[in-house]
This record gives structure tokens, C-alpha cells and sequence, in this order.
């Protein structure tokens, strides 16, 4: 469900890639040094972090983009990256990137989860029980 494949046409004036794929909670990731950098400061504030590796002419990327900022700001103790694939491609291709948007969910820089596609309930659901998997036992 919701899944781009290939890039489907070049824009001469790039008119579609208006969409903010940024705001709230999310960071753009640019470089590799960047990503190294937001990875081991999830690692000191023991935070888990969401990477979408995405690109602007995706259409379902597009319509995903604003419930992913609404999700970075709903749950503070992630970190939600974003990477365009065509930016750091050979980058992308190191993590097997095969469709857009895919989300890998990451703690200590080490994966536990991945969602492939724009799914917002199971974007959901799968961060919620990333979230609870490592959330700290209850003290009584």
C-alpha cells in the first residue's frame, strides 16, 4: 500500500516538490555526517529514533510526510530523521532501500522494526510498540 518504486518523471521546474518533508520533531538528514551525528545524540539522550528514507516526486512519501511531523511531535522521546533518497543515494542503497517511504525504527543505532510503505496505522502501531518494548518496567 502506498509504495513508489522508480522516479516516475523529472520536473523540469520542479513545480510537485513543494512538500515540506520537515517540521515539527523532524530533522533532515542531508549528509552522512549528519545522520552519524543525530544517531549518537539518540544514543547519549537514550532516545529511540524513526528514520523515513523518502523522496519529493513519491506521491504516497508526499501524503505521509504530514502525519509523520504530527507523530514526531505527539511522542517527544523519538527522534524522527528524514532521508531523501535521491540526496544520499549511495547512502540509501547501503540501508537496501527498495521502495518509498520506508521507515526503520532504531535504538542504539541498531534496527528493530521497519515499515515499507504509507501506511499511517501501521506507522503507528509499529512505533507505539517500539515505543513500549523498550520503555522502562514499571516501578511499584
Amino acid at each position: 500500500m502506498g509504495n513508489c518504486f522508480t522516479k516516475e518523471h523529472d520536473d523540469v521546474d520542479g513545480s510537485d516538490h513543494k512538500v515540506d518533508f520537515t517540521g515539527g520533531n523532524v530533522h533532515l538528514i542531508t549528509t552522512k555526517e549528519a545522520w552519524e551525528q543525530k544517531l549518537d545524540e539518540a544514543k547519549r539522550d537514550g532516545k529511540l529514533v524513526v528514520a523515513n528514507f523518502s523522496a519529493a516526486w513519491c506521491g504516497p512519501c508526499r501524503v505521509i510526510a504530514p502525519f509523520y511531523v504530527e507523530l514526531s511531535e505527539k511522542h517527544p522521546s523519538i527522534m524522527c530523521l528524514t532521508v531523501d533518497v535521491d540526496e544520499l543515494t549511495e547512502f540509501s542503497t547501503s540501508w537496501d532501500i527498495k521502495a518509498t517511504p520506508t521507515f526503520f525504527f532504531l535504538k542504539d543505532g541498531q534496527q528493530i522494526d521497519k515499515l515499507v510503505g504509507a501506511n499511517k496505522p501501521e506507522l503507528e502501531k509499529k512505533l507505539i510498540a517500539v515505543l513500549d518494548s523498550v520503555a522502562p518496567p514499571c516501578q511499584t
